[in-house]
C-alpha cells in the first residue's frame, strides 16, 4: 500500500512540474513587434511571425506617448519603445547649381 502511494505521489510530482516548466516557458524571452492595439494597461503586437500577442505592461507611464504603429520590445512586462530608422545617417540633399 505505500509503495503504491510513494509512485504515485513520484508521478505527481513528476507532472506538476513539467507542468511549471510548460507556464514559464517565454516568460523571460523578449517580445518584438509593431503595437497595433493599445488598451488600458495592455497592449497588443503584431510580432515578426506575423502573430498578434497581447501583453499586460508593468511600466504604465511607457504607455503615455505610444501610438498604434510604433515599434516596440516587451521583457518581463517592461515596455521599451524602439528608435526607428537604419544605422546608416541618410544622404545630404544636393546642393543647387545655378
Amino acid at each position: 500500500m505505500i509503495k503504491k502511494f510513494l509512485v504515485l505521489l513520484a508521478a505527481m510530482v513528476f507532472t506538476l512540474s513539467l507542468a511549471s516548466i510548460s507556464f514559464s516557458e517565454g516568460m523571460g524571452k523578449e517580445i518584438k513587434g509593431s503595437v497595433t492595439k493599445i488598451e488600458d494597461s495592455k497592449v497588443t503586437i503584431l510580432d515578426s511571425t506575423g502573430k498578434a500577442k497581447t501583453i499586460e505592461v508593468k511600466n504604465s507611464a511607457a504607455l503615455e506617448d505610444l501610438k498604434v504603429g510604433d515599434t516596440i520590445s516587451v521583457k518581463e512586462g517592461m515596455l521599451t519603445k524602439e528608435i526607428g530608422g537604419s544605422s546608416s545617417p541618410k544622404p545630404a540633399a544636393p546642393t543647387p547649381k545655378y
